[in-house]
């Protein structure tokens, strides 16, 4: 069943055309990981998925709930969609109890009590229980990630976007925040993955999405695109990793 359906979704910065008539989805439980050279829209179209960025024309569909170009209630659609950002985005002012409980007791009017137990179980899931009262600023940049994705998942979202969660971080501390979403993934959680990790990306994924130039290129397993992609953009793309597309 699909969580998430794009149809022929268009988007423009003054004359650029950023994303040309898109059409993906994402069903419940599965993890779509999208690919593709930097400038190419991946982010974009997650900012439109989350209406952080207007849409010129198309439709999203978030659990079969319509949004287009007229549509107004995204408070109501950022309960069913958690985002992740590279920048984390956690208030400074706010240690991590805090961060934590805003958005589900100001937003979702649920109890104290009940989120707290909640937040604390996903801080122990991802190994921070520990850092409840620390401040951004005593967090290392792999823990505000951890934190970040608590946050959205305190919300309890039916699907996440993760927007390059890994970029900003320092090579040795990106697997702890990896590890995280593989376990999400395990856990049945939806997903749609902005990532250059290629190695995550083979491993979590169920279906990959790769983007060039604001259109979606090809849409394949994890296996089929790593070992035989089907065009030659994605073969030229991976060819500056250390993957080896057959190039025959």
């Amino acid at each position: 069943m699909e969580i998430l359906k794009i149809s022929h979704l268009q988007k423009y910065y003054g004359s650029h055309h950023v994303l040309k008539d898109i059409n993906l989805s994402v069903d419940k439980k599965e993890v779509v990981v999208i690919l593709g050279p930097s400038g190419c829209g991946k982010s974009t179209l997650l900012r439109c998925i989350n209406g952080l960025e207007s849409i010129a024309s198309g439709e999203i569909y978030i659990d079969k709930e319509k949004i287009d170009t007229n549509f107004k209630d995204w408070q109501k659609i950022r309960q069913k969609v958690g985002m992740v950002f590279q920048s984390y985005e956690l208030f400074d002012h706010l240690n991590v109890e805090q961060n934590l409980l805003l958005a589900p007791l100001k937003v979702q009017k649920r109890k104290k009590e009940e989120v707290l137990q909640e937040a604390m179980t996903w801080l122990e899931k991802v190994g921070l229980a520990h850092k409840l009262k620390a401040y951004p600023r005593e967090l290392s940049g792999g823990q505000k990630q951890r934190i970040a994705i608590v946050r959205s998942l305190c919300m309890n979202p039916e699907l996440m976007l993760f927007d390059e969660v890994t970029a900003a971080l320092d090579p040795e501390i990106v697997r702890e925040v990896l590890d995280v979403m593989l376990n999400l993934a395990k856990d049945g959680m939806s997903m749609l993955i902005v990532t250059h990790e290629m190695g995550f990306a083979r491993a979590v994924a169920d279906r990959i999405v790769f983007m060039d130039a604001g259109q979606i290129v090809e849409i394949s397993s994890p296996q089929e695109f790593f070992t035989q992609p089907k065009t030659q953009r994605a073969r030229k793309f991976l060819n500056l990793f250390d993957f080896r597309a057959d190039n025959r």
